[in-house]
């Protein structure tokens, strides 16, 4: 089966490390979940779910596609092998093993793909709105220098995600951006005939990657939003009165000599 996906230039372009965006273009799901809903959290068929992460393992050419539970924080898991039992509470992974593809699921959150080359060192990293203001990106590339990376290698790329034009909020949560400190007013914009202000989330997340001091950040620029054919998004969802939604998934692996 044909899956689609979205490439890195910065990613494309290492050695020895595969990755892919995974729209939600092929896979087995059905009705809402359409498509390659490899969300184990969904309310889709079970059955379903786990023939699309197959698919991706198998697109990726890895042994085994991991994923976490997922709860919009900071922290971040060290992989050396799958995991036995349930997934641990986490939003980022990072590992220097060949083999084990590290998967982030989103539907408007900010898919993260890391990768040091040099030390074959790579990370996946879920980032929301909570999860960039606690730092997950900047966890995520500690945790990689642990293994051996170093942030001034470091490539970063983000991949579809809620953009500026599609995210409303309200005020109380503008004001707790700028709480933590007045420059954050500039991911903020309120048009003159709108009742609430609209968050740049990938602009956000890109400050962090700057702050962590990362060689390069890349943001593929594709709003999960207005592209129902190919994007799952949870706010189209709720918009459009739908019980559920699918999730996408990202993934980078370290390939096998």
């Amino acid at each position: 089966m044909s899956l689609t996906t979205l490439s890195s230039p910065d990613l494309t372009g290492l050695p020895g490390i595969a990755h892919g965006f995974f729209t939600r273009k092929g896979g087995v799901s059905r009705k809402i979940h359409a498509g390659l809903n490899c969300g184990p959290g969904s309310t889709d068929d079970p059955m379903a779910v786990t023939i699309n992460r197959d698919l991706v393992r198998r697109h990726i050419g890895a042994r085994h596609l991991l994923t976490v539970h997922q709860h919009h924080s900071p922290d971040v898991v060290t992989v050396t092998d799958r995991f036995d039992g349930p997934r641990p509470k986490a939003d980022a992974m990072v590992t220097r093993v060949p083999g084990l593809a590290l998967g982030v699921l989103s539907a408007d959150c900010g898919p993260l793909l890391f990768a040091d080359g040099e030390a074959q060192v790579i990370g996946a990293a879920h980032s929301g709105w909570k999860g960039a203001l606690d730092g997950v990106l900047q966890a995520t590339v500690t945790a990689m220098e642990a293994l051996g990376a170093r942030r001034e290698r470091i490539s970063v790329t983000l991949g579809p995600t809620l953009a500026q034009a599609s995210y409303e909020v309200g005020p109380e949560f503008r004001d707790r951006f700028l709480a933590m400190g007045a420059e954050n007013a500039r991911y903020f914009r309120q048009p003159d005939d709108a009742p609430r202000p609209f968050f740049d989330l990938p602009g956000f997340i890109r400050r962090q990657a700057e702050v962590a001091g990362v060689a390069r950040f890349h943001d593929l620029v594709r709003d999960t939003y207005p592209e129902p054919e190919l994007f799952y998004s949870y706010r189209r969802s709720v918009h459009r009165d739908e019980p559920d939604y699918g999730r996408m998934i990202s993934a980078i692996m370290l390939k096998e000599s």
